[in-house]
């Protein structure tokens, strides 16, 4: 069973939420609103068992928070899952009943789009909550956060082909994207315009078909294990978290780890597992920030030029983590905890100090 107040969990607060007129289930993930109110996205997803769900919200609201700081954000980690099939039960009452769950945190927790809830899904939460971001343009939101997502990942898999190769360019390099759905997709765009040969490979044969329409030189492969076995310069994964574990990395071909899907390390070991067979990881929650970034600055009347320049620092901050990373004699992983943790203790501490 997961333990919530186990040794390393240090989340502030975790709020189970069912209405069953709806069929809502929902919970909710706080792990710290040192530098902020905590802001990340909802989920809605099949879980197998409420304690899968209940170990992944956990994950990725602790993700958020380290994300949140690494980007340079005034905003804690938190983050939603709702237990069910989008495809099935997701209707308008089930999204309003979690709105108004939300609005009872009195902004605690900001939530936004992620895996199964799209913008058209916020505009709804948000008829129920002020504290809702990625709501669309006509609703005076910033619309997809996916598009910063991508060009952010994108811009750390410059950082790391510099690192690397000595020049921050993909031209000619071969690049697997393991997930080509609403962030993967238009990252095989930046790659392709960028002129590197992409490999995909997706679940959905839907999500396949789309992008092999719109890039008809991609290639594509069965499944995850086959790109994993794919002789490769980048692997990007860029569906649901945890598939580096002790055995794919043991099988992974390519000389870069960067891809836009949280927790991708399975266990923190993996890190160093990476280090040691000398593949470059890409912390997932440095290089996917872009779409925080979107959504952050949608509270701040929303200006799309703005987040960009602001996404494209994480180019700048990617180097910076290996820097540390050399410097420290430790994997790329632990160079951005390193980094974050500071901040949130830094800055988080300034609280301390009464202001009227």
């Amino acid at each position: 069973m997961t333990e919530v107040f186990g040794q390393g969990t240090g989340h502030e607060q975790v709020v189970f939420c069912q209405d069953q007129a709806t069929g809502l289930k929902a919970i909710i993930g706080i792990y710290s609103t040192a530098l902020g109110p905590s802001l990340g996205g909802t989920r809605f997803y099949p879980y197998e068992s409420e304690d899968a769900a209940l170990a992944d919200v956990l994950a990725l609201s602790k993700g958020m928070a380290y994300k949140n700081a690494l980007a340079g954000l005034d905003l804690g980690g938190g983050k939603a899952v709702i237990i069910g099939d989008p495809q099935k039960h997701k209707t308008e009452a089930l999204l309003r009943a979690f709105g108004r769950f939300v609005q009872t945190l009195g902004g605690r927790y900001i939530t936004a789009c992620d895996v199964g809830t799209y913008v058209q899904d916020m505009d709804i939460v948000a008829r129920e909550s002020e504290f809702v971001t990625g709501r669309s343009p006509e609703n005076g939101g910033a619309g997809d956060s996916s598009v910063l997502t991508a060009f952010g990942t994108y811009q750390g898999m410059r950082a790391s082909a510099d690192a690397v190769w000595g020049v921050p360019e993909l031209a000619g390099r071969k690049v697997g994207v393991a997930g080509v759905g609403k962030v993967g997709h238009i990252l095989v765009g930046h790659l392709i315009e960028a002129g590197a040969q992409v490999v995909i490979t997706d679940v959905s044969p839907a999500a396949i078909e789309r992008t092999r329409a719109a890039y008809p030189g991609v290639e594509v492969v069965e499944d995850l294990d086959a790109l994993i076995r794919t002789e490769l310069d980048v692997f990007a994964p860029c569906a649901l978290g945890g598939v580096l574990t002790d055995e794919t990395v043991g099988l992974l071909r390519s000389k870069i780890v960067c891809g836009a899907a949280n927790n991708q390390l399975a266990h923190p070991g993996v890190g160093k597992q990476l280090d040691d067979r000398g593949i470059l990881f890409a912390p997932d929650y440095l290089v996917n920030a872009g779409g925080v970034i979107q959504v952050d600055d949608e509270r701040h009347d929303f200006d799309f030029a703005r987040a960009k320049r602001k996404t494209t620092a994480i180019f700048d901050t990617t180097k910076a983590v290996f820097a540390l990373a050399k410097a420290d004699g430790v994997p790329p992983a632990t160079a951005a905890d390193r980094l974050a943790e500071r901040r949130m203790a830094e800055v988080g501490g300034l609280r301390s100090i009464l202001t009227v």
